[in-house]
């Protein structure tokens, strides 16, 4: 009998780095400079946390290349 060796499995293309979790002093320092951003104000502390969350668990935007102005003398 002989013994043949299956290939790997190939690997999932989910992310090539992996992301990790905001901590909670990023949650909350990100919950603050919302709070100074809204001029320091009353507002709702959970809606600046949830805020906060999202905005650090969300993907980065990818920047839009910016084209070029070119001007013509009259």
């Amino acid at each position: 009998m002989s013994k043949t060796k299956e290939a790997p499995a190939p690997k999932s293309k989910q992310a090539d780095t992996p992301k990790s979790k905001p901590t909670q002093d990023q949650i909350a320092a990100r919950a603050y400079e919302i709070y100074l951003e809204r001029g320091a104000t009353p507002g709702d502390p959970m809606q600046d946390w949830l805020r906060a969350e999202h905005e650090l668990n969300a993907p980065p935007k990818k920047s839009r290349s910016k084209s070029k102005v070119i001007t013509f003398a009259a």
